[in-house]
């Protein structure tokens, strides 16, 4: 599914990424661990193409993608959740989680039924009428997991995903992690 090889980055002239390689199946949860600034995230981002390998490649499916922009491996299955949230700050709970589908043309009813959805499985049922600024930490974290899950991705990553949340909604992060690996729910 995704094959991460021989990757070096750089952030100007600094050399972040040394020779890293990676592979991961379908259906398997693997875990990058470090200390900060040990290059987790820059391997993320790598990945997604906002910090581009100098040199070697990052496969996806069988396909080459590296240095392929973000929204473009989004669409080809990849989701997200960086570990600085990116939500929009002037639309709505219920508005953030709908903007991806309403960016691919989905039924208006498909995505009132996904948005329903996914607010039940991340904990944030009764909050889609509310600004990100009116949420905790935890809760605006939760709506960025359920921004990443509501797209259906084939493949997940997550940036300090359990950062600010009480261990309640780690395991709320666990089951829908689980449920999207098992295709139910969303």
């Amino acid at each position: 599914m995704l094959e991460v090889e021989g990757v070096h980055t750089y952030y100007g002239l600094s050399h972040i990424l040394f020779d890293v390689s990676l592979r991961v199946k379908a259906g398997q949860v693997v875990c990058l661990l470090g200390r900060n600034g040990a290059g987790k995230t820059t391997t993320f981002r790598s990945i997604m193409g906002l910090n581009p390998p100098a040199q070697g490649h990052i496969r996806f499916n069988d396909a080459d993608v590296t240095g392929t922009p973000a929204y473009q491996l989004v669409r080809r299955g990849m989701g997200w959740v960086p570990d600085d949230r990116r939500i929009f700050a002037d639309l709505t709970v219920g508005e953030n989680l709908a903007y991806p589908l309403q960016v691919r043309k989905e039924s208006k009813s498909e995505i009132k039924e996904r948005v329903t959805k996914v607010l039940e499985m991340v904990e944030l049922g009764g909050f889609g009428g509310r600004f990100p600024a009116q949420l905790s930490g935890g809760e605006q974290q939760m709506l960025a997991i359920g921004m990443a899950l509501i797209v259906r991705p084939k493949l997940l990553l997550l940036d300090e995903p359990l950062l600010g949340l009480s261990p309640m909604m780690q395991q709320v992060v666990v089951n829908a992690v689980a449920q999207l690996k098992e295709n139910t729910g969303i």
